[in-house]
């Protein structure tokens, strides 16, 4: 993500949209252009289980560009379209019988392929304040809390994608920008936050159909938890490649590697350097200069059930069905030198590597979003402390050695009629790989319920509430019962009430969405001191948060597997 003050990031990717627009608009003028693309199968809708992990950010913890629009539950699409795979984010539920209408009429039976160019967005802006004029704040203290109070966010996707009937191949370019905070028009900063989120070419069917493989820049996610903005399993922000293979068997099958250098001091050091050959002036050598390496597996299996469908429906029905998922992922980081705090005295940084093994279960009925996915997920060395952040508190060989987390997580939705039920809950437990306790070893957990009741066709009312907790490995400054210091452990409990309107039609997950939001944040005395003095939250017990916000997503395909 740029930083605020340097625009080069920024000019780049603007004038990136803006070639790639002005070529859609050339190509729009060709003849052999066809019909806008399709979206996302339509018996998955766009809920049960995997992608906006979320670009996401998630605004919180670290992890801006989160997305968060709803993922489909595993379905198999009733047509074999490029940009309609299982598992591709923020689907349409309409796109079935605009795959068949965006056909040619000498596409194959069963196929849906088209030429051109395409544009999809995730996004959510809100204004709010507290019950003091303050803005309104993030209030949760775990990593993946409620979204009720996640900052402005959006992704802007441009598409081409091209078939190639000679082979039967077909090739898709993704290019996603981000923007985050700020608003112009809240901050009165011409300014913003930018980020290349994907950058890739995918081909698939040469050679071999259903096989794809891919080079760039690219999220690569399974499926979320919608409430918490949290992929639990699997979300990688890969600079590299992969390949996937999809099987009539229902079977999937993605390996994806890449490389990234997190700019820390654990990847990297700069130091200064006379010119050569006695030139004027110093220049900057790397004497630190690693990389993070990483390799990850994917293998899912849908299991259907009923009974086949006619092959002559058109679309055909939903079905129900399981889905199971396991994921192992490898971390590596090579050894290297690093300049100490004396000049010209150097000592080695030995290599580190990490691991990361899951599973997710999940069920899925094949009507309107309903859905229930199960994970869990093992992650220690190098990969415990996450992507981007820089391991701390290192075992005495000064590697991450002994670091581990366990997370286990649970999402769904549930509808019928006018009531839609959305859950979220995960549990985490994070050790560093220094022995004694510290502040960054943490347990926590959320627990979130959000009912939803329409009114009408375009119009009705969610209610939210969750509890959390937050144990840090340290003792608390105040007395105990027995006048002794006493561990960290914190609770907070939320209330909110959130009127919308949304034009597509009743659904936990139909979007565009506007609506308008209160939500209550009760904190103890444990929480308050998780903030600084003076703080407002460690002063208040209670907190309230009034908003007006919108969210959407349509036609991006850039959030399933590989």
């Amino acid at each position: 993500m740029a930083h605020r003050g340097d625009t080069r990031a920024p000019l780049a990717a603007v004038a990136l949209v803006v070639a790639l627009s002005a070529t859609a608009r050339q190509a729009s003028a060709q003849p052999e252009s066809a019909a806008p693309p399709p979206a996302t199968e339509p018996g998955a809708g766009g809920a049960a289980g995997a992608a906006p992990e979320p670009t996401a950010p998630p605004a919180k913890a670290g992890d801006e560009a989160s997305g968060g629009g709803p993922t489909s539950p595993g379905a198999p699409a009733p047509a074999k379209a490029p940009e309609a795979k299982a598992g591709d984010a923020k689907a349409d539920p309409a796109g079935g019988a605009r795959a068949a209408e965006a056909a040619p009429a000498d596409a194959a039976p069963g196929k849906s392929f088209w030429d051109g160019f395409a544009f999809g967005s995730y996004g959510r802006v809100i204004a709010a304040s507290d019950a003091a004029g303050r803005p309104g704040r993030d209030a949760d203290v775990v990593a993946h809390g409620s979204r009720l109070d996640l900052d402005n966010y959006a992704e802007l996707e441009l598409r081409r994608e091209d078939h190639w009937e000679s082979l039967g191949a077909t090739s898709r370019l993704v290019a996603t920008l981000a923007l985050g905070n700020s608003i112009f028009h809240y901050s009165g900063d011409f300014d913003a936050a930018f980020a290349i989120r994907n950058l890739y070419l995918e081909e698939t069917g040469l050679g071999l159909e259903d096989f794809s493989i891919w080079a760039g820049s690219r999220m690569v996610r399974g499926d979320d938890i919608y409430l918490c903005d949290f992929w639990p399993l699997d979300n990688v922000n890969a600079l590299g490649g992969g390949v996937r293979y999809a099987a009539p068997t229902h079977t999937t099958a993605s390996l994806h590697m890449g490389m990234a250098q997190p700019q820390n001091p654990f990847y990297r050091q700069a130091a200064s350097r006379p010119a050569p050959l006695n030139q004027f002036g110093a220049a900057t050598v790397d004497v630190l200069d690693r990389q993070r390496w990483l390799g990850a597996l994917r293998l899912e299996q849908l299991v259907l059930l009923g009974p086949e469908p006619d092959e002559a429906a058109a679309p055909p029905p939903p079905r129900a069905g399981l889905k199971f998922v396991v994921y192992g992922e490898a971390q590596h980081v090579p050894a290297a030198q690093r300049e100490t705090a004396t000049p010209d005295v150097f000592e080695d940084v030995p290599a580190d590597r990490g691991f990361v093994v899951g599973a997710q279960i999940g069920a899925f009925t094949g009507e309107r979003d309903t859905h229930l996915n199960l994970f869990v997920r093992y992650a220690t060395g190098l990969a415990a402390y996450g992507e981007f952040a820089a391991p701390e508190a290192l075992a005495l060989d000064r590697t991450a050695a002994g670091a581990h987390e366990v997370v286990v997580a649970m999402g769904g939705n549930w509808e019928i009629s006018v009531f839609a039920l959305t859950l979220g809950a995960y549990f985490r437990s994070f050790r560093n790989a220094s022995e004694p306790l510290d502040f960054g070893d943490v347990d926590e957990g959320i627990f979130i319920l959000r009912p939803h009741v329409f009114f009408a066709e375009w119009a009705g009312v969610a209610v939210e509430g969750s509890y959390q907790a937050l144990a840090r490995g340290i003792l608390t400054p105040d007395r105990g019962p027995d006048d002794a210091p006493h561990p960290l452990t914190a609770h907070v409990g939320r209330l909110g009430v959130m009127p919308f309107v949304q034009p597509a039609g009743p659904g936990a997950f139909s979007r565009p969405r506007i609506h308008l939001e209160y939500a209550a944040t009760f904190r103890d005395k444990s929480a308050r001191l998780l903030y600084p003095t003076d703080d407002p939250f460690s002063l208040r017990s209670v907190d309230h948060f009034f908003g007006l916000g919108a969210e959407w997503w349509f036609g991006s395909t850039s959030y399933g597997g590989t």
